[in-house]
């Protein structure tokens, strides 16, 4: 299995988390980008016409976008089917966060590409939607413990990279503690790793575990 990604992109983010989540092997090709745009040639664009990433091949199959990929994934090698549920409903249910991910949440991605890596683009209107998003992912969160599930789905893993380093972008996520909740609750899930740029989040949570765990032991 081969996978077309690059590190600091929360896109490749999402293929590379649900894979470690799963087990499964893979080999990485890097892709570079310049001036906000991928350095892809004409192989590349035949496994994905967008030029984007990433993009997987595996055994002859050539999966492009991390919706696409994600779903891929959950659906062949997740045996109890957890992380994409075969009950239609609950199927529904993780595919509305997906749509959340690929619109409003992708205004966090925007303002972070637009004000890190140089890409072109409205940054208000990014801001407005990426505000949006958190606002949306608070309320649900502030009810649920997971957005589509009684436990973590690929519905979370779409929306929680460019959420999990807003705050790096000029987003605030102090006064949004049902957020910061269910970050602690990621970084706590089997095979989690930060993407690059978020180890301070999960320094932070991580040193609020261990305090918690402290006080709690404490005998009074």
């Amino acid at each position: 299995m081969l996978l077309y990604h690059r590190p600091t992109s929360g896109h490749s983010y999402k293929a590379c988390l649900l894979l470690s989540i799963l087990g499964i092997k893979f080999e990485s090709v890097f892709i570079q980008a310049n001036g906000g745009k991928n350095v892809v040639n004409d192989e590349y664009l035949e496994l994905n016409p967008r030029g984007q990433v990433p993009t997987l091949e595996d055994d002859g199959t050539v999966v492009w976008g991390s919706t696409a990929i994600l779903v891929y994934l959950a659906s062949k090698f997740d045996k109890h089917r957890t992380w994409l549920p075969a009950d239609p409903c609950r199927t529904a249910s993780v595919m509305q966060w997906m749509e959340l991910a690929q619109n409003e949440v992708n205004g966090l991605f925007l303002s972070r590409a637009i004000q890190k890596f140089g890409y072109s683009g409205d940054l208000v209107a990014a801001q407005r939607a990426g505000n949006t998003a958190l606002d949306i992912l608070e309320d649900r969160l502030g009810r649920h413990h997971w957005l589509a599930c009684d436990w973590p789905t690929i519905g979370d893993i779409a929306c929680f990279p460019y959420a999990a380093v807003a705050d790096d972008n000029g987003f605030d996520l102090k006064g949004r503690p049902a957020l910061n909740r269910w970050f602690k609750r990621m970084i706590q899930v089997r095979g989690f790793f930060p993407m690059p740029g978020m180890e301070p989040l999960v320094a932070r949570l991580t040193e609020e575990r261990k305090l918690t765990a402290s006080l709690g032991a404490t005998h009074f």
